[in-house]
C-alpha cells in the first residue's frame, strides 16, 4: 500500500455521501408503500440500490490505500464500516488480501487471480471461495431473519438486501478482475498485468466507479477512484504526445 496517498478535501464528504445514500435508500425502499414485486419502479431501485452497494466497496477500497483522510483511524473507521454493510466482510482481511494482489497481480500469490480457470463464472467461483467466510454467511442470516422478524417482508428483503449485494458483487468482480487481469496480457498491461477501460468517463463511472481505469489503479494506487479519469486522461495525452515525438523524427 502506498505511504504516499493522495489526500484532497472529497475523500471524507464522498466516503459519506455514498454511505448515506445506501443507508437511507434501503431505509426506504424496506418500508415505502408503493412498492411491489411485480412493478419495474421497484426493480430500478434494485439497480439503484446496487450500484450504492458497489459504491460500499469501492469506498472500503479507497480506505485500504488510505486515500479517505490523512489519518489511518479515519480510514480504518470507514473502511470498516463500509466492507462490513456491504456483505459482512472483514476489513482487515481485505486488507491483507489487497497487499497481496498489488504485490503479484496475476500471480500465484494474488488471491484475486485464478491460475487454474480462465473463464468468467469458474474463476468467480473460485473467488468467492476465497473471500466467503462461515461467520459471514452466519451473520447475514441472523441480520435477515431479524428484518423479518421485526416486520419487513420477504420479497423487500430479496429485492432490495440480497441481491444488491450480489449485483454488486458481480459488478465489481466483472470491472474491478475479470475485464482487467484476464489473459492473455497484451502489452499496454506492462507492468501491473493490468488493462484499462477504452470507454468514456460516463461509463466508467457508471459501470464501476472509475474502477475499470485498472492499470492507472495500479500505476497509482495512491490515487483516488474520484480522480483516476484524471490518469486516463493525461496517461493518453503522453502516449499521443510521444507517438506525434516519433512521427516527427522519421
Amino acid at each position: 500500500m502506498s505511504t504516499r496517498a493522495h489526500h484532497g478535501p472529497w475523500g471524507v464528504p464522498l466516503a459519506l455521501i455514498i454511505i448515506g445514500a445506501w443507508a437511507g435508500h434501503l431505509a426506504w425502499v424496506l418500508t415505502a408503500d408503493g412498492l411491489s414485486w411485480a412493478s419495474p419502479v421497484t426493480w430500478l431501485h434494485t439497480v439503484l440500490q446496487a450500484h450504492l452497494c458497489t459504491g460500499l466497496f469501492i469506498t472500503g477500497h479507497d480506505a485500504m490505500h488510505g486515500t479517505v483522510n490523512r489519518r489511518r483511524w479515519v480510514n480504518t473507521a470507514v473502511g470498516t464500516v463500509a466492507c462490513f454493510l456491504f456483505a459482512g466482510l472483514s476489513y482487515r482481511r481485505l486488507v491483507v488480501n489487497h497487499r497481496a494482489h498489488h504485490a503479484d497481480p496475476t500471480g500465484e500469490s494474488d488471491p484475486d487471480f485464478s491460475t487454474r480457470f480462465r473463464s468468467f463464472w469458474p474463476w468467480l467461483g473460485t473467488f468467492m471461495v476465497r473471500y466467503t467466510t462461515v461467520p459471514q454467511l452466519v451473520f447475514m442470516a441472523a441480520q435477515f431473519n431479524l428484518l423479518k422478524w421485526l416486520g419487513v417482508a420477504e420479497w423487500r428483503l430479496w429485492a432490495f438486501w440480497v441481491i444488491p449485494a450480489a449485483l454488486g458483487t458481480l459488478q465489481l468482480f466483472y470491472f474491478g478482475t475479470y475485464l482487467p487481469h484476464r489473459r492473455p496480457d497484451t502489452p499496454d498491461m506492462a507492468p501491473h498485468h493490468a488493462r484499462t477501460l477504452p470507454r468514456n468517463h460516463l461509463w466508467a463511472l457508471l459501470s464501476c466507479y472509475f474502477f475499470g481505469y485498472h492499470w492507472e489503479h495500479h500505476e497509482s494506487p495512491s490515487t483516488p477512484w474520484w480522480a483516476l479519469w484524471r490518469m486516463k486522461d493525461g496517461r493518453a495525452r503522453a502516449s499521443s504526445l510521444s507517438s506525434q515525438g516519433e512521427a516527427a523524427t522519421r
